[in-house]
């Protein structure tokens, strides 16, 4: 690998854009979480493992905006915290989010539950949380995290580029994991919308996904469109980290160029961000009941009360049953 180039000069506007995409990214994270706590009847199994990556990704962007903030000038104390916080936190959403992917093909595709499932989630904790925490303990006890001048981040810390090893240690604590996900995550879901089309008159009995007794066209083409745009945002929003450590290989200037340093930032911190919008608000069953919440503390209504006995009006009736039907993936 080349002699590092000089530290990448973060400037005043890509800081602020980072920083809000840190922002942004914690509140979706944190929304996500609130949804899963405030309405007991959306925990399937597929939101729990969505609950995770959750968390992994708000204590991601927390440590991104740590280190953007601060943008480091040296591998002190707080830069070494920063980057393993940092390390573990970003792996694991890459675990998490292959596991929910395979957790989808596995109980669709192959139509496994049951014990088989519960057996399955103990693994993804065992996988999700234990190796990047051996890796990221690995790397601090090795001294491989610090300071790296901002040419694979964009302020925080990751792998010392001072460290002799450090294209091993990056792959290891991030990229190898990342281009898997590449590769992973497009098979998966892909394999899942060709089971899915191939079954189409019979949806209704994957509970995974859909848990409605009936499934409407509305939803079975939002469910088509999710699993196409979840890889591809994923893809979307990582890349630019992946090119951006591909020029630092080469050595190459280009690292530096502010429209990669920024669209390195957004894609690194945004990615809970992104997962809230595709899972609360564009997910019917979240979306009617956070706008519900929402308009009842902001505009109270006065209590009508129907007669006794009488049923509830038709119309009313139907909007209810329609936001009870989660849409796909309610992952």
């Amino acid at each position: 690998m080349p002699s590092p180039a000089p530290p990448t000069e973060l400037l005043p506007w890509e800081r602020a854009v980072v920083l809000l995409s840190c922002v942004l990214s914690a509140l979706g994270s944190g929304l996500l979480v609130a949804t899963h706590a405030l309405w007991p009847d959306l925990r399937s199994r597929a939101r729990r493992l969505l609950l995770f990556l959750s968390l992994t990704d708000l204590l991601s962007a927390a440590s991104y905006f740590y280190g953007v903030l601060k943008d480091f000038a040296g591998s002190s104390w707080d830069c070494v915290l920063q980057g393993a916080l940092s390390t573990f936190a970003n792996t694991s959403s890459f675990f998490w989010t292959v596991a929910i992917a395979l957790y989808l093909y596995l109980s669709i595709v192959r139509a496994a539950r049951g014990p088989s499932t519960d057996h399955l989630l103990w693994a993804f904790h065992l996988v999700s949380w234990g190796v990047p925490l051996a890796i990221t303990v690995a790397a601090v006890s090795l001294k491989k995290i610090g300071y790296d001048a901002s040419d694979v981040s964009v302020g925080w810390c990751w792998i010392n580029l001072e460290a002799e090893d450090r294209v091993l240690w990056m792959l290891l604590t991030g990229k190898l994991w990342e281009m898997l996900a590449y590769v992973l995550l497009p098979l998966l879901y892909l394999l899942v919308r060709k089971h899915i089309n191939r079954a189409h008159q019979a949806l209704s009995e994957y509970r995974p996904i859909w848990e409605g007794r009936q499934l409407q066209r509305g939803s079975s083409a939002m469910a088509d469109k999710k699993l196409i745009l979840i890889p591809l945002i994923f893809i979307c929003l990582r890349v630019w980290s992946t090119v951006r450590f591909a020029l630092t290989l080469c050595g190459s200037p280009a690292v530096q160029s502010p429209v990669l340093v920024v669209l390195h930032g957004i894609g690194n911190t945004f990615q809970g961000g992104a997962n809230c919008i595709m899972f609360v608000l564009c997910t019917r069953a979240v979306r009617t009941r956070l706008f519900s919440l929402f308009c009842c503390r902001c505009y109270p209504q006065p209590s009508t009360q129907n007669p006794s006995g009488a049923p509830a009006p038709p119309r009313m009736r139907e909007s209810q049953e329609s936001g009870l039907i989660p849409e796909v993936p309610s992952t």
